[in-house]
């Protein structure tokens, strides 16, 4: 989506569909932080604990919630969701360069493949036979589509992007450098001397308005695919083995590791490096936190914590003062235990 360099208030307003309060003519021509914005910024406060920052702030304009409007003296943008419409004033002022419809020399595009209406293909990508490129789309330098891929409308492959065969992808995918989507699953079976290759004979298919990290990997499926549902959004350097099922709008943050047949519900989190078993799976709704490992299904709602099993949140902050008090816990038993030898000692006298 292309836009021009700045906006008055006004036209700020009608775009993101909130109230103004203030000059309707102020022009906003980018966005800036609380503490660093300027004139002619937009800002925003959705986190309460940088209220204080308000009296000192010079944005022009700040996306603010209702109930804290009197704390800011000058324009401001009225939304019960700041950070939701902050988001959206990203996508007006963002300066990513646009694609413009072409094939570049250097590319290789074979003859059956099949290429739809206005999509950009840059320098040395490959696409190879029998693949569909929907209307729209955007192959980054270098990226490889191998034999058999089907992608749909307005999807985004950044440089350097692989596609082993036979993937999917919906409308508007983005999928960032570094990507491998469809290698093998981990599979081998022990024949008593050596590891026999288990050849992957599914594939991946990815929904609509799925994102994918920089050097995330997703592995095909061993007979059935590798799922992720539409609307998940995948961090950077994520791995997904093979056959797993990643549910609707669930949200996959940095450096997770998810081992084979894994189910996940929709609308779930898994926050930064954490970890999931084979063959298990949880609910809709689920929140894993950072740094936790799920060994075992989960099937209520919640957030769930581990590091010495998984157990909810609720649950492991209490046992983590436990987890600090053991060593003087053990040293009081064992004094008990002396006491009570003695006292033994003493009645067998």
């Amino acid at each position: 989506m292309k836009h021009k360099k700045s906006y008055t208030l006004g036209e700020l307003a009608k775009i993101l569909e909130l109230e103004l309060v203030g000059d309707d003519r102020c022009v906003i021509d980018g966005l800036a932080t609380l503490k660093s914005a300027g004139a002619g910024k937009l800002s925003f406060l959705s986190n309460p604990a940088y209220t204080e920052q308000l009296s000192s702030c010079r944005a022009s304009v700040v996306i603010i919630d209702p109930k804290f409007s009197d704390a800011f003296a000058g324009n401001k943008l009225l939304s019960t969701q700041p950070y939701l419409s902050y988001s959206r004033a990203t996508e007006i002022f963002n300066t990513k360069p646009i694609s413009k419809p072409s094939i570049h020399i250097s590319a290789i595009v074979d003859d059956s493949a099949k290429i739809g209406a206005s999509v950009s293909i840059a320098a040395n990508a490959v696409v190879s036979a029998d693949c569909v490129i929907g209307d729209g789309c955007a192959i980054g330098a270098g990226s490889i589509i191998s034999e058999g891929c089907s992608l749909g409308e307005n999807c985004e492959l950044y440089a350097n992007v692989t596609l082993y065969h036979g993937i999917t992808l919906g409308d508007r995918v983005i999928v960032h450098s570094g990507v491998v989507l469809g290698a093998d699953g981990f599979g081998f079976a022990f024949d008593g001397e050596k590891s026999v290759k288990i050849h992957q004979l599914g594939s991946v298919r990815i929904g609509d308005d799925v994102e994918i990290g920089a050097g995330t990997t997703i592995d095909r499926g061993a007979i059935e695919d590798t799922i992720i549902e539409q609307g998940v959004k995948i961090d950077n350097q994520v791995q997904i083995g093979h056959n797993c099922k990643i549910g609707a709008h669930s949200v996959i943050c940095g450096a997770t590791a998810i081992a084979g047949s894994f189910t996940m519900g929709k609308y779930c989190t898994m926050g930064g490096a954490s970890g999931a078993l084979g063959h298990i799976s949880i609910a809709d709704n689920v929140q894993v936190s950072a740094m936790s490992l799920i060994s075992q299904s989960v099937k209520e709602a919640g957030m769930y914590s581990s590091g010495t099993g998984q157990m909810k949140t609720s649950d492991w902050k209490r046992n983590i003062v436990r987890f600090q008090q053991l060593d003087s816990l053990a040293k009081r038993v064992k004094e008990l235990e002396k006491r009570a030898d003695k006292v033994k000692d003493s009645d067998a006298t």
